[in-house]
């Protein structure tokens, strides 16, 4: 299984793909923007124009786009990959996307003979770019017999959670819960220090140095005080990851108080017009507040 296709160059999927060019895999791009695949071909592999092509000519195919609408594209759009893809290759799905989805696309695939697997990931570009990410996977047995190499290849850690689709995307699902919640209350930790005329950059240095740390608030906080909302993930990504912990809790009545509120903050920031911007622009919502200026 050496023929490798890779779906979606964005921020994490540029980087996976570089990993597997790395570990020497044969490999197949196709982006929605052309020059994208074209960029990435330059230094070894080959940009499709179709995903069709890509479909046909690979044994692995490794989708990296944003949502369940996407990914129902790259399948069964009119230039889906699922009607290309030969028997037996495998399809790797690395969205974000409700648990039940995930096992409707393993179910359809395996009718014309593909295998699947539920493959969210998690660890930001960078750990994506050095094959460092973490991938929350679930898949049965020959799935993984056939693509256990390229999941390799592609992160630091594999986390077998199932035999069939479904236990992958709920432990992300899980883990978005957490880092929304996350992001939302380093937000509004460094705002009230704002509103209290605390100096930020000091702020910043006691707290990541301090029992009320997190990756969140070490990450996120940084482009605030840099005054850089270029999205790396963007606003718009956690209205629709902590959306689908609430739906996910909403189907057994499972309370998720801390959930609900960051969702609510995330969907005032977007509808206050900073849905693009990175997620850590949530801070933007708190009122009567100077936040750092950008110094480029």
């Amino acid at each position: 299984m050496n023929r490798v296709g890779v779906v979606g160059l964005g921020a994490m999927g540029l980087g996976m793909a570089k990993s597997l060019r790395r570990a020497g895999y044969a490999l197949e791009v196709f982006d929605v923007r052309p020059e994208a695949a074209q960029a990435f071909a330059r230094d070894g592999g080959h940009a499709c124009t179709t995903l069709a092509e890509l479909g046909a000519a690979s044994d692995v195919v490794v989708s990296v786009v944003v949502n369940a609408a996407q990914t129902e594209s790259v399948l069964f759009g009119a230039d889906g990959v699922a009607a290309s893809m030969p028997p037996g290759s495998v399809f790797v799905m690395c969205s974000t996307v409700d648990p039940k989805v995930s096992v409707g696309f393993e179910e359809r695939l395996a009718q014309l003979g593909i295998l699947y697997i539920d493959a969210p990931i998690s660890g930001g570009a960078a750990k994506a770019a050095s094959g460092e990410m973490t991938m929350m996977t679930a898949a049965r047995p020959e799935a993984y017999a056939k693509a256990d190499d390229v999941l390799n290849a592609m992160a630091g850690k594999v986390y077998r959670l199932g035999n069939c689709a479904g236990s992958g995307s709920k432990v992300k699902v899980i883990n978005q819960l957490l880092a929304g919640v996350h992001i939302a209350a380093a937000a509004e930790a460094m705002a009230l220090g704002l509103r209290e005329g605390v100096d930020a950059d000091a702020l910043y240095e006691v707290i990541t140095h301090s029992a009320g740390n997190s990756w969140m608030f070490e990450n996120r906080m940084a482009h605030v005080l840099a005054g850089d909302y270029t999205p790396l993930s963007a606003v718009d990504i956690f209205v629709k990851d902590l959306g689908l912990v609430l739906d996910m809790a909403r189907s057994s009545k499972f309370p998720l108080p801390l959930s609900s509120t960051a969702h609510q903050m995330f969907m005032q920031a977007s509808t206050a017009g900073f849905a693009k911007e990175d997620d850590s622009a949530v801070i933007k919502i708190f009122p009567g507040i100077e936040l750092p200026k950008s110094v480029s």
